[in-house]
């Protein structure tokens, strides 16, 4: 987990594109999520600039800016110049004033350090040293130099940032005082750290939200300030734009070709062909259209174009004030830094390991590496190296992965012992598998694409589509193979298809046909036998009937004669 930048985990959708978009691949894809590898992220910050589910989290010091304000030391805020565009301003006095409502001891442009810088990237040139020239303004340049393209330190100025710059100056001048940056940048929060003399760091949203909580109107402090200007005219307020430091020199030194370069691509192309260069000066942003496009900067209608524009017209007035005969800006602090290299913990694969993981995604030959970059990876060889350097599953190759999952999706349907068919809301057969072509009788193994009541009645489907529900069919015949099927038909709502399965019942059904005719032979023949058995026990009846009827004359009889023998006697 990075200490500056995150991503969340709810929200990534394996789109890759922060990967294909990052210039120095710090992104570590697994298990579908993204995650930002720390130690080889320049903190550019420009994966939030493309992530289309904004699912980056840019870790706040705002707690501990909180605290230094309530707290008995003075504090100082240095501020970057792209304030002018982020919160539409032309008077740094609003800001100013702004920040000392939330506490701040005093707060200054960052502008103040860039013309010190400046005036150093001056001396340098004016020496000749430097057959190429990078100016070192922007930390997430300097980084990736550093770590990924060490063949251009030579040319890299070994002068401190702005920021850096400007905290020396305020440090000299209040050596007690806590400082704070503000600004729209991440890779500013790195370099902070590094440089120890800023205590914290603050973003423009940051200080929206502090300007929240505390009830400043930006606007209300506008409208009182009648664009009093504050500060002495400065040409390095140009700045966070494109050319901004090329237009930051009162005069340009001679001897060198001055040329902007912004966005990550261009950067990573420059400094890939520096050594072809020759006494070019190199003013290299990051940021696409340099700071006022910054990952912190605050959205304003009109975009970059706008917020360029508006630099442009607060440092006209700047121009105004300046005059020939001015002499440079005098610098109290040493500006001097080294760059030193930064060893990359990547490791080198082996031809036979690329080949190995090249393998298990179905690439044997050149021809099959398709180096399409929806991997994020320019080749297929690079996303092979990632894999060995534990920076991506290997499954993130989509071609790959579709080519599986068809192939995978083909067998399971073909060889489904159920029989399936696909159809379009128009009911032409998308998809229909051997088996569901045998017990529909299809024998045209090419049915795909055909209307299905070329083959079969699909009323049943229609009526499905129709109602977008599913329908469960017990026991149907089908007329032209005489078998039974238990049809499950199932409207897909996302696809906005039909998908049928049948299960051939025919055994079944034949089955309880045989024991209904065994029970309807059982029934008949029980009828019979009771039949049988009722005109035997009538038999019988009529027999014992006749029987009882004699015996009972005949007992009739001899008791009568016996009476009358003995009423003789």
């Amino acid at each position: 987990m990075s200490l500056y930048l995150e991503f969340r985990n709810a929200k990534c959708k394996d789109c890759y594109k922060c990967l294909r978009e990052c210039p120095v691949k710090a992104i570590d894809i697994k298990g579908h999520q993204a995650e930002i590898i720390e130690d080889r992220c320049i903190l550019c910050g420009h994966c939030m600039l493309v992530c289309p589910q904004n699912a980056k989290v840019v870790h706040s010091e705002i707690n501990e800016v909180r605290a230094l304000l309530a707290g008995p030391d003075k504090v100082i805020a240095s501020v970057a110049p792209s304030f002018i565009s982020s919160f539409g301003l032309s008077d740094f006095g609003v800001m100013k004033l702004a920040l000392a409502k939330l506490g701040f001891f005093d707060a200054e442009e960052t502008a103040v350090g860039a013309q010190a810088v400046t005036q150093e990237y001056a001396n340098l040139l004016k020496s000749g040293q430097f057959k190429n020239f990078i100016t070192s303004a922007c930390p997430a340049v300097c980084r990736m130099i550093q770590e990924y393209y060490p063949m251009a330190l030579k040319y890299l100025a070994p002068v401190d940032s702005p920021m850096v710059a400007h905290a020396k100056i305020l440090k000299k001048q209040h050596p007690e005082a806590k400082i704070v940056f503000v600004g729209p940048c991440i890779a500013k929060k790195r370099e902070a750290e590094e440089c120890h003399l800023i205590d914290n760091v603050l973003t423009f949203e940051d200080v929206v939200e502090l300007f929240k909580e505390k009830g400043v109107q930006i606007d209300e402090i506008t409208n009182v300030m009648l664009q009093k200007r504050n500060g002495m005219p400065n040409l390095a307020k140009e700045y966070p734009i494109p050319q901004g430091i090329i237009h930051s020199f009162p005069e340009l030194p001679e001897g060198y070709d001055y040329i902007a370069i912004d966005g990550p691509m261009k950067c990573v192309k420059a400094l890939q062909n520096i050594e072809h260069m020759d006494h070019v000066v190199l003013e290299m942003n990051l940021c696409e259209d340099a700071c006022v496009n910054g990952p912190c900067s605050l959205e304003k209608n009109g975009g970059s174009v706008k917020a360029m524009s508006d630099i442009r017209k607060y440092v006209t007035a700047e121009k105004r004030q300046l005059t020939a005969a001015q002499t440079p800006v005098q610098v109290e602090v040493p500006l001097a830094t080294a760059h030193p290299r930064i060893r990359s913990h990547s490791m080198p694969a082996p031809e036979r390991e690329i080949e190995a993981i090249l393998h298990k995604t179905g690439k044997f030959k050149p021809e099959d590496e398709l180096d399409c970059g929806s991997c994020g990876y320019a080749t297929c060889r690079e996303k092979a190296w990632a894999v060995y350097n534990g920076y991506a599953d290997i499954d993130i190759c989509l071609p790959y992965m579709r080519q599986r999952a068809e192939s995978f999706s083909v067998e399971v349907i073909q060889n489904s012992p159920e029989g399936i068919v696909v159809l379009d809301p128009d009911m032409n057969i998308l998809e229909i598998n051997r088996r569901g072509r045998e017990l529909l009788g299809i024998e045209d193994p090419n049915a795909k694409g055909h209307p299905a009541i070329d083959y079969f009645n699909p009323i049943d489907f229609c009526n499905a589509y129709a109602q977008k529900k599913n329908i469960e069919l017990k026991k149907e015949l089908v007329t032209s193979t005489g078998k039974y099927v238990d049809l499950s038909i199932n409207y897909l709502a996302n696809q906005n298809l039909i998908f049928g399965i049948m299960k051939d019942v025919t055994d079944t059904v034949d089955y309880e046909k045989r024991i209904m005719k065994v029970k309807m032979e059982t029934l008949t023949t029980t009828d019979d036998v009771i039949k049988k058995q009722m005109r035997v026990a009538q038999e019988i009846a009529s027999l014992l009937g006749e029987t009882t009827a004699e015996t009972k004359v005949a007992l009739l009889k001899l008791k009568k004669t016996l009476t009358e023998e003995k009423v003789s006697e």
